[in-house]
């Protein structure tokens, strides 16, 4: 059997690779995909236009959507901010920063409306990469090309963490693992995006995972809405700013494979209260419980409210 060239099983990996053939993230991940799929390079890049189209189509119908989730708790920021920025004189952040915001707001929302996304790396987390990049290609007036190889080089970074033994799963992870890891595939789109090495995607996808490292998943009522959408704003301007500092030299003092490590070893010590299950955090506030209450949810079990700071006995399950 013939072995893969271009098959990485990590970031350094990936890095050899990119170093070894003189090419960018971007074109190990599309080499990569032709071997694993046996098509061409057209065909390839063919489906990642249509990842590309779906990503802003969502954008397009949640920055002009102010349509309630089915329950209330999202809806109508996208647009919010979108039309904020006329008001960008009062802004501390940049326009890029404020659109991608809106922008990942937007993918979000659309996603708890039950709208048409891409799971890039995943629904919860979805609004990240799409934000950051489509912001950017408006502020750069970037080719269609330069944006549709940052969606490779995003992807080829969401590869190695599952290679060298990551996950996208809250579940298993908590939002770290979500939220994280879109946020640190999207600054490494973005310094392709805008003429970095490969050396510097990396590190610029160290530094924002790095920086999320910890976060749980505490959905309230369960739902991919309260904090998930938000934090897909939060996400972005992280990217942002993992880029940035990329740009002008700053390193990551712990490599990227290291990082992945570093975020399961935190995963294995996560209570399950605070992955996925809504038994934690902020799903176990009183507008927590007021909002399980309204969606008709069981009572949360009285051995994840030992460790709920002033919850009351009404919520114990009897």
């Amino acid at each position: 059997m013939r072995k893969m060239e271009y098959k990485f099983n990590n970031s350094t990996e990936l890095l050899e690779l990119c170093n070894k053939h003189k090419l960018p993230i971007s074109q190990i991940a599309i080499r990569r995909e032709m071997e694993l799929s046996k098509k061409s390079r057209a065909w390839i890049r063919d489906k990642m236009k249509d990842v590309r189209d779906t990503m802003w189509g969502a954008i397009q119908k949640g920055i002009k959507n102010s349509t309630k989730s089915k329950y209330g708790l999202v809806g109508g920021d996208a647009k919010k901010i979108y039309e904020g920025m006329a008001k960008m004189g009062k802004m501390l952040h940049s326009k890029v920063t404020v659109r991608a915001m809106a922008y990942a707001i937007a993918t979000a929302e659309q996603n708890a409306r039950m709208g048409k996304i891409v799971a890039f790396p995943t629904a919860g987390g979805a609004g990240v990469v799409p934000g950051v990049l489509f912001s950017t290609y408006q502020h750069m007036k970037s080719s269609k090309r330069k944006m549709l190889n940052a969606l490779f080089t995003s992807a080829a970074v969401g590869i190695a963490i599952l290679e060298h033994g990551g996950t996208f799963s809250a579940a298993k992870a908590g939002c770290q693992a979500e939220i994280g890891v879109g946020t640190a595939m999207a600054a490494a789109g973005l310094t392709e995006m805008r003429g970095g090495t490969p050396e510097d995607c990396l590190n610029a996808a160290a530094l924002a995972l790095k920086n999320m490292l910890g976060l749980t998943c505490d959905p309230i009522g369960g739902l991919v809405e309260v904090p998930c959408v938000k934090r897909n704003a939060m996400g972005a301007t992280m990217a942002i700013s993992a880029s940035d500092i990329t740009m002008l030299g700053v390193k990551s003092f712990v490599p990227m494979d290291e990082v992945v490590e570093a975020m399961m070893n935190i995963a294995s010590c996560m209570d399950e209260g605070v992955r996925e299950t809504a038994f934690g955090g902020l799903a176990i506030t009183p507008t927590g419980f007021g909002i399980r209450e309204k969606m008709g949810l069981p009572k949360v079990p009285r051995k994840y409210l030992k460790k709920c700071h002033n919850c009351k006995l009404k919520n114990l399950k009897i």
